[in-house]
């Protein structure tokens, strides 16, 4: 039975609207332009329009000549070394031959750049990890700047693709966008040995043969990986958001169901473009109440920390001006319902399993904690997400999801949940503001008060546990990582030697202004601290032995020094230098001096429009 909408979740949606009353009003003022402009191929001149098809086949050619049907732009983040895009390269046949069946054509638009935060961990290359979303933003609207297109099909699963490419389709809010996913790899090597393994290399007791075996067994197919980081969060995003096709999340690559997602996605797109009678452009499915709704679904399976940035700067691109205090407000009535690595032992293909998205939100909707009143690509209402996708006698068909869940170790129903608040929550006090993800702690690691050690680059820190510093109750204080001074990259680097401090017994936390993403695990971190300490945050006048307290249960992030004596403490100076150049770090100068706080989503391109912290 439907239940009323839970009163926080109505009283965040109405803030978020009266807030963003202003921009949201010229996006879709600027929406409704473009659609009345329409796709100019009509109107082109002969030698503009030639270009166009100059190099399809004759039917295509034919029909994109008369400009009848629809044309469908294939934005794709293919490459074959990464395991997540390499399933992509079979995508736009398949997309192709669909379209035609349904009458339109597809055409290959752009592709986009696909960085692995995997592959450059603990690499300078991981300081554009970032600022690839922008840069992916950008070249999904090189990719549409033609204005020949009426819908477009978006490839791609990772961390900074999924938001990048979202970005980029809200520019072009008028036109309808359905996300195409790879699906994640089969489950590999257990996701406790792993870790162990990992632990185990950083205290010398494994070498490295051992270390790339194990890493080998659990990265071993095509496919996403299949832990709770980033890109499986997005996934979950783009479903609860209704930007998939109802399931399609999760379901393996290279497989004939995959497929017949991939082109059933074809053919929703066509019916769905503005020459039919179901014109559903993503600037208006992608309102205040998706992105509560997303918001919402991220606290729910205690999803990626990215999420904290990357829904700000979506939210953004459709005029919608969203901030922490939401997530902060949300978490406390949305409860926890999925333990998925590293909130626990089980994969997304466990997950899936156990009932998926398609029990998760009929949950959610049943609590009143998702508005069900939205448009989706599968038309209007969150319902059609309740169901789930099969084939029968080879055809796509959806039947209702499971109404229990079939291992509540994974996956809960709303009236036992792993916990009554959301996976995520707002640190404040007078280091900034700051996120902790707190799904994957222990009760007895929430709260950490111990003397700083400071480090300014994530060598200074492994340096220090080589020499056994580490073996003690401390806060590690890593300062400089911030979307300016660097790019703010992910600090998973840090994570194995600080789980064996905390292993040893020791009261271990990190604090930075840096990211951990969706891998942040069992220690205790307050990351994404604003203001960064290259735009004048306090952290960066934390000195060794400063008592700080990072308190999970009750929302402080403090350093326990006299105000008199804080107020006159004035920060070190740090060399930069060597953030600035080498691996193509050179070209994104123009990223760093732009972009903004880490709670505006770290956006290089949005300008003087950039929302301001906290409550508006």
């Amino acid at each position: 039975m439907i239940m009323t909408l839970h009163p926080t979740v109505v009283t965040v949606t109405d803030r978020i609207r009266q807030r963003s009353a202003p921009t949201r009003s010229a996006y879709l003022t600027r929406l409704e332009r473009a659609r009345a402009n329409g796709p100019v191929r009509k109107n082109l001149s002969c030698a503009n329009l030639a270009h166009t098809f100059a190099a399809s086949d004759a039917n295509d050619k034919a029909v994109l000549r008369e400009a009848r049907w629809p044309n469908l732009a294939i934005v794709s983040s293919y490459n074959d070394m990464l395991s997540a895009h390499q399933p992509l390269e079979r995508f736009p046949a398949l997309i192709k031959q669909a379209a035609r069946e349904a009458g339109a054509v597809a055409q290959f638009a752009g592709g986009v750049p696909a960085m692995c935060d995997g592959v450059t961990q603990g690499q300078p290359g991981m300081e554009l990890s970032l600022f690839s979303r922008d840069v992916i933003a950008m070249a999904t609207a090189v990719a549409l700047s033609h204005n020949v297109f009426d819908a477009v099909l978006c490839l791609g699963v990772c961390d900074k693709i999924v938001p990048g490419l979202l970005i980029g389709a809200l520019h072009f809010g008028h036109l309808p966008a359905i996300f195409v996913p790879g699906g994640p790899m089969p489950s590999g090597l257990p996701n406790a040995e792993k870790a162990k393994i990992r632990q185990l290399y950083a205290q010398g007791q494994v070498g490295r043969d051992a270390l790339l075996e194990a890493e080998s067994k659990a990265y071993h197919a095509p496919g996403t990986c299949t832990f709770y980081g980033t890109a499986n969060s997005n996934q979950m995003l783009m479903e609860v958001m209704g930007l998939h096709l109802p399931g399609a999340a999760f379901v393996n690559p290279n497989t004939p169901l995959r497929d017949a997602l991939t082109q059933a996605a074809a053919r929703r797109a066509a019916r769905i473009t503005a020459l039919g009678d179901e014109y559903l452009p993503v600037g208006r499915v992608v309102d205040e109440r998706a992105m509560v709704n997303a918001i919402i679904g991220l606290l729910a399976t205690g999803g990626s920390t990215n999420h904290t940035l990357h829904l700000v700067a979506i939210a953004h691109a459709a005029g919608i001006a969203i901030n922490w205090d939401d997530f902060s407000d949300l978490s406390t009535v949305v409860p926890l319902l999925a333990r998925i690595y590293p909130n626990g032992q089980a994969d997304v293909n466990h997950f899936h399993a156990a009932g998926g998205m398609g029990f998760l939100i009929g949950e959610l909707l049943d609590a009143g904690l998702l508005h069900g009143d939205v448009l989706t690509v599968a038309g209007e209402g969150l319902a059609h997400y309740r169901e789930e996708p099969a084939l029968e006698n080879g055809a796509l068909v959806w039947r209702p999801a499971p109404k229990q869940s079939g291992d509540e170790s994974v996956l809960r129903p709303v009236t036992r949940p792993f916990s009554p608040e959301g996976g995520l929550k707002l640190l404040s006090g007078n280091l900034g503001r700051a996120v902790i993800k707190t799904s994957a702690l222990k009760p007895e690691h929430r709260v950490v008060e111990a003397p700083a050690l400071v480090f300014n680059n994530q060598e200074e820190f492994m340096a220090a546990f080589d020499r056994g510093e580490l073996q003690r109750d401390f806060v590690a204080v890593l300062r400089y990582q911030g979307p300016r001074a660097n790019g703010m990259p992910e600090l998973h680097k840090l994570t194995p030697p600080l789980g064996v401090s905390q292993d040893a017994g020791f009261q271990v936390a990190l604090v930075t202004d840096g990211r951990m993403s969706g891998a942040s695990g069992k220690v205790p971190a307050a990351i994404h601290v604003t203001p960064e300490c290259l735009a004048g945050g306090p952290l960066a006048k934390v000195r060794n032995g400063d008592v700080v307290r990072l308190d999970g249960e009750r929302g402080v992030l403090e350093v326990r020094v006299a105000e008199s004596e804080w107020a006159e403490r004035q920060p070190e100076p740090v060399d930069l230098s060597d953030y600035r150049h080498g691996l193509g770090r050179e070209l994104f100068a123009v990223f760093r001096a732009n972009a903004a706080g880490a709670e505006q989503g770290a956006m290089s391109f949005a300008g003087s429009e950039v929302y301001t912290q906290g409550d508006a």
